[in-house]
């Protein structure tokens, strides 16, 4: 795989941001002095409410977060495979090839068929997300199993006619690792945009919220798995060295801007903001910028990398042991900049540590090892990651136990180790993709990854229309999966009338 290639999959660094930090939005600290009382002419009089439905959480087990993750990659292979049966099932193997390398040139753009083959994906993967997350979440652990154990049957009953299909489908059929990281940077955004707009409502079990001070829950992986995503096919990844200022700029600029904004709109509508996670005027695009600049500034070889992450965490958990700890957790703040935003000023030492293992990870095993197309480096790509899983989670056990509990607010080493093991599971379960007949990504995923940016602020944009004008907390169950379900679909067809017309959104 060329770096042209992934780059063709990798997300513009802006079309992530708004929806990932979006996923804290309604996480809010205890009741702070700063507080302002609601006023009868409130624009978002449930303020005090919301925030103490999200307020002193502990989160899940690790072991439950890891269920909910291989549910995901599970029903997006599934589909890939159904996709593929239904195909056969009505033409032989030649049409079915010329099908398909049609819809690579014609972007598949008969309305009619796009239409059914999205909402295919859409009630196959999509729903059942939305159910797994809210409804059916006491029921997680075995439908992880059940999921997992009709995959690998399913893969074992067509694995005989894989290898001559994908011979006959030629040049048109997407690598493994390509497929993969599509895959995982496009689902990873899909299930934020669900979440994000679940947590306010009873359905959505509270230990998968964000955690106050230690913990794991589910939505405490959103910016720390869009850090690593971002990291794992960047341009260092890549091998592209040196940037020039006004890329680099370019790259900041928008950061700035959107922090920027983001602290004027929610004062503008009195919206319920974490100020326990970044600090009173901090925000998740800030760091973003931060960790731009830092890795401008710093030219580091993508070798060497992991040493200079690692070295970086290290001294920065120290710090944490001896002292640092206590000041960023109390709730005292002094009124110069640094004591009202330490949480985001000092957690972008864990953050840029994590970006540079990623850098190191995404080089040596996307861009070296799995840069060709052989059967021997894919299957040494797929060892890989799913070795450095298993050594991910292992370390985050110990971690966790031993060293310092998960903190996604102080972004500790353990936390840090729990993102990493984690995104790492759900890149080695869609690799699993190299045993599916047809590689080539979901009608859905393809409409998404075209307008990425579009669609995260159109998900922001709704998210806090359903939260200024509905009472989430008072909706009953049913209602509550219908307008899930509702804004899912809402969303979907916005972007595939984008992607239908060959509209994409991009600020540069």
């Amino acid at each position: 795989m060329t770096p042209s290639t992934v780059a063709s999959v990798s997300v513009p660094l802006i079309s992530l941001l708004f929806i990932l930090d979006g996923y804290g939005a309604s996480s809010v600290a205890p009741r702070h002095s700063a507080v302002m009382d609601l006023s009868a002419n409130s624009l978002n009089p449930n303020k005090r409410l919301k925030e103490d439905f999200v307020s002193n959480l502990t989160g899940s087990s690790m072991l439950e977060i890891a269920a909910l993750l291989l549910i995901v990659p599970a029903l997006v292979l599934l589909r890939q495979l159904s996709s593929f049966s239904s195909e056969r099932g009505l033409a032989s193997t030649n049409i079915f090839v010329r099908k398909m390398n049609d819809r690579e040139s014609s972007k598949c753009k008969d309305l009619r068929s796009s239409t059914l083959e999205l909402a295919k994906d859409f009630a196959i993967v999509i729903v059942p997300v939305i159910l797994v997350f809210t409804v059916l979440a006491e029921w997680v652990y075995f439908l992880a199993i059940i999921l997992i154990v009709v995959l690998l049957f399913c893969i074992s009953a067509k694995r005989p006619s894989f290898s001559t299909l994908n011979t006959e489908m030629g040049p048109h059929h997407l690598s493994s690792s390509k497929m993969s990281i599509l895959s995982y940077r496009v689902f990873m955004v899909l299930v934020t945009c669900i979440c994000i707009l679940a947590v306010d409502f009873k359905i959505f079990p509270r230990r998968y919220a964000k955690t106050e001070t230690y913990g794991t829950g589910l939505m405490d992986l959103g910016v720390g798995s869009f850090v690593v995503a971002n990291s794992l096919v960047s341009r260092q990844a890549r091998g592209i060295m040196f940037v020039n200022w006004k890329v680099a700029l370019q790259s900041v600029s928008p950061l700035v801007l959107l922090g920027a904004g983001r602290l004027i709109f929610t004062a503008g509508v009195d919206y319920q903001v974490h100020v326990g996670e970044y600090g009173v005027h901090w925000n998740f695009f800030f760091t973003l910028a931060a960790i731009s600049l830092l890795t401008s500034i710093f030219h580091i070889h993508p070798k060497y990398c992991g040493i200079f992450g690692l070295v970086i965490l290290i001294a920065y958990q120290m710090s944490l042991k001896y002292g640092l700890s206590n000041f960023l957790l109390s709730s005292e703040r002094a009124s110069d900049i640094i004591s009202q935003n330490k949480e985001g000023l000092f957690s972008i030492f864990g953050y840029w540590g994590m970006y540079l293992i990623g850098v190191h990870l995404g080089f040596s095993i996307f861009f070296v090892n799995g840069a060709s197309t052989k059967a021997a480096n894919k299957q040494h790509t797929r060892s890989s990651v799913w070795t450095l899983c298993i050594i991910f989670w292992s370390l985050t056990v110990i971690l966790d136990r031993y060293v310092d509990r998960v903190s996604r607010r102080m972004c500790n080493l353990s936390y840090v180790t729990f993102v990493l093991a984690l995104n790492l599971q759900v890149l080695s379960v869609l690799m699993l993709s190299d045993f599916v007949p047809v590689q080539r990504p979901l009608l859905l995923e393809e409409v998404f990854n075209q307008n990425l940016l579009g669609s995260f602020l159109l998900a922001n944009v709704l998210t806090g229309l359903i939260n200024l004008s509905i009472d989430t907390l008072s909706s009953s169950s049913i209602a509550a999966v219908g307008i899930l379900v509702g804004y899912m679909l809402f969303l979907l067809a916005a972007v595939s009338f984008a992607w239908f017309h060959s509209v994409k959104l991009k600020f540069w």
